[in-house]
């Protein structure tokens, strides 16, 4: 009997749509069923039709679904703290930079001046900038203005006054540049901090408007989950009460500074998970970044050879974090660009994982890898956690700082064969928020303009199914996450996304140009395009 009384009633019933469960078959159904906000069953429109009934079906008209995009390296609290400073990227000068600090003075006319997203690699003149013109414009209010890579800042001498920082200053794992004598006004790595210190902290109102403010543009681009790379006590609590009043509804992954607020809080009492707030790893820095040299190389750069770059903590501090987190069943995820910063922590998780393992200890970016220290990922299963976007970024200088060991430089494919997988975020801010952004750079190797025609190092590009895991199932493994979310099966969380075109079919240089139509998260939609 196939009357409508003997169907099941359900919440929500997609048809007609081509969806990617990405599943362990990468299966593709046409039709979903939803309840409660997890997903019931997948299959054909027809016999779905005949067993469910729901007051709400949604006739997709061909288009394409994806789960829930999860970016598993990123800054969601600081790009919205951002949202609200100078955007200083795109920048072709610094006098460009000092035009776009004016208009927005004019309307922050109190306080610190903040900016953020320069990059002297993109103007004529790729040396460091220093702050003589700023000192001009801006004598009588402090002003930071962060590199796009995070790891550098020029800074006016208002803010230096502030600081106290003087010619003679010296910073463990922090560099103060100067030029005959003289200070520059240019910080890198930890002398950032001496600066970053005096900036008054954001009030509860500041925090909560960042997170929705991140969350709303995240939603736009098919992003259901984040993993924060680094979060402070006061920004976790917020976003739990956020999340406990259903006012934020992003999936968050959040890893802990570490800090001894945050471990007493959170890390001592062992894992903390909600329904959208999972807290189960540390965030710890080897070295600093590749564009402002101080990425910790084995050889010295080769465009600055007096130079192998920073190491920021030093092997006891590393090593005594790593071995208390695994004391308390915590991952360890560690930031690592340089050569010499990758076997350093390699090192470390050697010694304290000791074999192969399922804790998922984490490196994150992974740039420049030793051939001889490739192994070590494969080993002592240890996760290489890149972001695909940072290689067509750097590839128009990365040469330049490091000479033939660019062979050994975003091996995307070389590190996925040592575990058979891995998880592929953006670092934003540093890179565009837009997941998609990362697929095209994971299978093309180009930039948005198609550049270089046959990809850079395009050996170590991923397949478009390997792009897409590594954003989703793979991604969501990266946080323990998998059997919850990251593909659309039944029992799991119907987090999805909508989009204008089939990623995985359409032109290569189409697929910058997808669109997000909806997204979706336990079934409720978050995101509708207008």
């Amino acid at each position: 009997m196939n009357s409508c009384s003997s169907k099941k009633p359900v919440d929500t019933i997609i048809k007609n749509a081509v969806i990617y469960s990405v599943d362990s078959s990468f299966n593709i159904f046409e039709s979903m069923v939803i309840h409660e906000g997890k997903i019931l069953e997948l299959g054909k429109t027809g016999n779905i039709e005949k067993k469910y009934s729901s007051g709400n079906i949604l006739d997709m008209h061909s288009k394409s679904i994806y789960p829930g995009l999860i970016d598993p390296h990123c800054h969601f609290y600081g790009y919205g703290n951002g949202l609200r400073e100078a955007d200083l990227k795109g920048t072709k000068s610094m006098d460009e930079v000092l035009e776009r600090l004016e208009i927005h003075s004019a309307t922050h006319p109190d306080g610190w001046i903040l900016g953020r997203g320069w990059d002297q690699n993109d103007w004529q003149v790729k040396e460091w900038p220093n702050n003589e013109k700023l000192n001009k414009l801006f004598p009588d209010r402090p002003v930071i203005l962060i590199r796009i890579d995070g790891h550098a800042a020029l800074v006016n001498q208002k803010a230096i006054d502030i600081s106290g920082i003087k010619p003679a200053t010296k910073i463990e794992g922090g560099e103060i540049i100067q030029k005959n004598g003289k200070l520059t006004g240019i910080l890198v790595d930890n002398a950032t901090n001496m600066v970053q210190s005096f900036i008054p902290k954001a009030g509860e109102e500041e925090i909560k408007e960042a997170l929705l403010g991140a969350e709303k543009n995240c939603f736009a681009v098919g992003l259901t989950s984040v993993h924060d790379a680094g979060l402070d006590l006061n920004v976790i609590e917020m976003i739990d009460d956020l999340h406990l009043n259903q006012n934020l509804k992003i999936r968050i992954y959040a890893m802990l500074s570490p800090t001894e607020e945050n471990f007493g809080k959170y890390m001592y009492h062992g894992i903390y998970k909600t329904e959208r707030l999972h807290i189960a790893s540390i965030k710890l820095y080897a070295d600093g970044a590749l564009g402002s040299r101080g990425a910790l190389m084995i050889e010295p750069y080769s465009d600055d050879p007096k130079n192998s770059g920073l190491q920021v903590a030093s092997y006891e501090y590393l090593h005594k974090m790593a071995a208390l987190a695994d004391s308390f069943g915590y991952q360890v995820n560690t930031h690592c660009i340089g050569d010499s910063a990758n076997r350093l922590m390699l090192t470390i998780y050697k010694d304290i994982l000791k074999t192969k393992n399922d804790k998922r200890w984490r490196i994150e970016h992974s740039q420049v890898i030793h051939p001889e220290d490739i192994n070590l990922f494969g080993d002592f299963s240890i996760i290489p956690s890149i972001q695909t976007t940072h290689a067509t970024s750097d590839m128009y200088w990365a040469e330049d700082r490091l000479g033939d060991r660019i062979q050994n430089a975003y091996t995307y494919k070389t590190l996925l064969n040592q575990n058979g997988w891995l998880p592929n975020g953006s670092d934003f801010p540093i890179e565009d928020i837009n997941p998609l952004y990362g697929f095209f750079a994971a299978v093309t190797r180009m930039d948005h303009s198609g550049w270089p025609e046959n990809g850079f190092q395009k050996e170590e590009a991923l397949s478009r199914e390997d792009a897409l895991r590594a954003m989703t199932i793979w991604a969501a493994k990266a946080g323990f996450e998998e059997n919850e979310i990251g593909s659309l099966e039944p029992g799991k969380k119907a987090d999805f996304v909508v989009t204008d075109r089939d990623i995985m079919k359409v032109d290569e240089m189409e697929i910058f140009n997808t669109r997000v139509i909806n997204t979706y998260i336990s079934g409720e939609e978050v995101y509708a395009s207008k």
